[in-house]
């Protein structure tokens, strides 16, 4: 064989050396991946140099290899891939799936057994470091330098945990109601179905509805001793019942939820004797009449009137314009009988601002009231189980105890008292009812999300596409693309799930002092939720081809169903305009408090993290252990969220010190008032899913649960590069090296995708059919 030695290393030393012998692989493919950098080709040969079975010489050739002043020319690359494919000639093919495998077995062909520097698998068991450090697949890479040998049916790796254990975690609050919850839905009434005649769905779905409130869904909510009632048991019942059909987890919602908490929030002791007994029971099904065609989201500007009559001891509710019907709302088509209807309350002509009352719409044998009128707002993209509708009143009488009067009261003779004077206080305090609503949704959104993946995920392991000649075709999970676009979501939904756990905590145990936080925590979780099912769903879709795309997989229901989970409750962009507007209140009450010392702590610091993590060194270290620690990225996302707040309220500052005025100075800066509540919320979830592992005992689930932990950390890195780069937080080198690391990653969680899937403990029968078939084990 002719060398060619003009320069570069040389491969007839190399391979005259029988301890190097084991490395040629390694060495072929870390010089052709075209990915390693300078820094990692110095890092991998540092480490193999480490080896204790070189000898002098061996090390000294090793270190030519591997000197990124000095790459192998691509005729000596040439001759080292022709070398290990005349080698594997000779092999007893047994189906290498590695470099390490490989390598070994061809040292152990040149040389013999008594020629090997180390046992053959103490060898493998030592390079496999090494060959992770390359950050490439290796069994794809073995494929590659023996394309004609045979290749077997590799049994697919066991999971590093017990499903059970990890959805023990996953369950941990509130079990016996998730319990209670799975064991309804695995009656026989309740199959997953996709019905498109929208009066049988409707129908089906107020079935559903009646068999859930007999079996005691309501009670949880509102048991009969009202002091006892735990919206936080209601809202997991909520998350769990997302597993089964949507159009009926909303009906859920709309009666128990919004128009039961609404009642349960706004009005006193005598409304929760009197109505909400029936609400639980499904005797007064009802509705939450808020939204308004001309107003959305503004809800203290909404039109709809009620003024009190002293002559009768009645509100008067009116629908003075066509922009004042209210629009979208659930139940009011066909099946409410009551509506909470907010309105702009009139007594003895001063109006007191938006407060909420109880209308009747329809009697006990379902005809419309006098003076209402409802319309059906038609066939939607998804949700048809659910009858939205439209409400006009037309001088509607209703009686002066039917106002939800726990902030404000009004007399016989019409006098107006309230215990909370500003009126925009009271406001925000009404609007308190929405939080519950906002955490459902989150809940429940996610899992959808998680519906979704494990039917992606189990379909992904089972299909296999393409592969090798004389081979079997390869399965969808085992590629590279497959498990980005999966596993990804998969360590978001995780995150998610361990952040709505602390955000359920949070609002059941909040006082009056921190509800404004917890209302903002709610906002940005639901849109940052919620947007990630809406993702998530059209990749589960997409991962599953043709296939994704039958109704009877459920995916189709599944992203029309949710894709509406973006705006109600609160668009998303506006939820994050109000957690933007949070984070700036807060900022400017550090400065109002005590400004000296607020000025210099905050300093201090901002100081102190950018001396962390901005040093050269910090900046540009690449290593696995340091891109894995949960520090580093939450310092990370720290800082971001930091300097977008800062930078926020600079620009502020300066548009409205200019003359602009506050309405128009945050339109002008809307596009960085998002970019930081994402930013906020992203180091929330983080900062949540890190504690959360940090207390899992099991040692397999709590090391699993890391790497997701860390699949997502780094995803949100990845996402960002952009913004590191551009504020000098990374160097590209380390933007490539968090790239190359979310590879590793995933290919380290393939083998446990299908368990993690299963820890969710969706029931089969809600999963839709044949794509979710082979869920017996993990």
């Amino acid at each position: 064989m002719a060398i060619d030695e003009a320069q570069g290393p040389s491969v007839q030393e190399l391979l005259s050396l029988p301890r190097l012998a084991p490395l040629v692989p390694m060495l072929y493919v870390a010089w052709t991946d075209g990915e390693l950098t300078p820094e990692e080709i110095r890092a991998l040969g540092a480490a193999a140099r480490a080896q204790s079975w070189l000898d002098l010489r061996s090390t000294v050739v090793l270190a030519r290899w591997l000197d990124p002043l000095s790459p192998p020319t691509p005729r000596a690359l040439a001759q080292l891939r022709e070398h290990i494919q005349r080698t594997a000639e000779r092999l007893e093919h047994s189906g290498q799936q590695s470099l390490a495998e490989l390598g070994a077995h061809l040292a152990e062909v040149l040389g013999g057994k008594n020629a090997l520097p180390a046992p053959m698998q103490e060898l493998a068991r030592t390079l496999a470091p090494l060959e992770t450090a390359l950050g490439i697949s290796s069994a794809e890479a073995v494929r590659a330098l023996m394309p004609g040998a045979p290749r077997r049916e590799v049994p697919p790796t066991p999971a590093s945990f017990a499903p059970d254990t990890l959805r023990t975690v996953l369950e941990r609050t509130y079990p016996d109601v998730r319990a209670k919850v799975r064991e309804w839905l695995g009656t026989p009434a309740f199959r997953y179905v996709d019905e498109r005649d929208t009066s049988t769905y409707r129908a089906q779905v107020f079935s559903w509805l009646n068999q859930l409130a007999a079996r005691g869904l309501g009670k949880i909510a509102y048991p009969d001793d009202p002091k006892q009632a735990d919206l936080g048991a209601f809202i997991v019942a909520f998350e769990t019942l997302a597993f089964f059909d949507l159009s009926l987890v909303v009906k859920v919602g709309v009666n128990f939820g919004l128009f039961g908490g609404s009642i349960y929030f706004l009005g006193t002791e005598r409304h929760h004797r009197e109505v909400l007994p029936k609400v639980a029971s499904l005797e007064l099904p009802g509705c939450f009449a808020m939204s308004e065609l001309g107003h959305g989201s503004n809800v203290r500007d909404v039109e709809t009137v009620a003024r009190y009559d002293t002559q009768t001891g009645e509100f008067v509710v009116h629908t003075p314009s066509e922009s004042a019907r209210k629009e979208w709302i659930g139940n009011a088509a066909q099946h409410a009988r009551m509506a909470t209807v907010f309105t702009q309350l009139e007594v003895q002509g001063e109006n007191h601002g938006v407060h909420a009352l109880l209308v009747p719409l329809r009697d006990e044998q379902g005809q419309l009231l006098p003076g209402v009128r409802a319309e059906d707002c038609g066939v939607k993209m998804g949700l048809n189980g659910v009858d939205n509708g439209r409400l006009w009143f037309d001088r509607v009488r209703v009686p002066r105890e039917n106002l939800l009067d726990r902030f404000a009261q009004v007399s016989p003779e019409g006098e107006y008292t309230s215990s909370i004077s500003s009126a925009s206080r009271r406001f925000f305090t009404m609007l308190g009812t929405l939080v519950a609503g906002r955490v459902s949704v989150a809940c429940g959104g996610l899992s959808a999300a998680k519906s979704g993946l494990a039917i992606a995920i189990s379909y992904g392991n089972e299909r296999r596409q393409f592969g090798p000649a004389g081979a079997p075709e390869a399965r969808l999970l085992d590629y590279q693309t497959h498990q980005l676009r999966l596993l990804r979501p998969l360590a978001t939904t995780y995150a998610l799930d361990f952040a709505l756990k602390y955000l359920l905590k949070r609002y059941v145990g909040r006082t009056e002092a921190d509800a404004q936080e917890v209302e903002s925590l709610a906002a940005g979780l639901k849109a940052y939720s919620t947007w990630h099912t809406t993702r998530t769903l059209q990749v589960a879709r997409e991962a599953c081809g043709g296939q994704g795309y039958l109704v009877a997989n459920r995916l189709p229901s599944l992203k029309a169903d949710t894709d509406v989970f973006t705006t109600f409750e609160g668009d998303n962009t506006v939820l994050m305009q109000l957690v933007a507007k949070s984070l700036l209140t807060g900022y400017r009450q550090q400065f109002a408090d005590d400004r000296v010392f607020a000025v210099m702590k905050l300093i201090v610091d901002r100081a102190a993290g950018a001396i962390t993590d901005r040093n050269p060194f910090q900046v540009r270290r690449t290593g696995s252990e340091h891109l894995r620690d949960g520090d580093f990225q939450l310092r990370a996302l720290r800082f971001r969220e930091s300097d977008l707040l800062a930078s926020a309220a600079r620009r502020l500052r300066k548009r409205i010190a200019s003359g602009v005025d506050s309405f128009q100075a945050f339109i002008e800066v809307q596009d960085h008032l998002q970019a930081l509540a994402h930013a906020h919320v992203e180091r929330v979830v983080l900062e949540q899913f890190l504690a959360g592992v940090e207390q899992v005992e099991d040692p397999a689930v709590k090391a699993v649960l890391g790497k997701l932990s860390d699949l997502y950390g780094l995803g949100c890195l990845l996402d960002a590069s952009g913004w590191f780069l551009e504020n000098d937080h990374i160097e590209s080198a380390k933007a490539k090296a968090i790239r190359k690391e979310v590879l590793r990653l995933c290919a380290e969680l393939r083998p446990d995708a299908v368990a993690l899937v299963h820890a969710f403990g969706i029931p089969d029968t809600s999963l839709g059919a044949p794509i979710g078939l082979g869920r017996s084990s993990p």
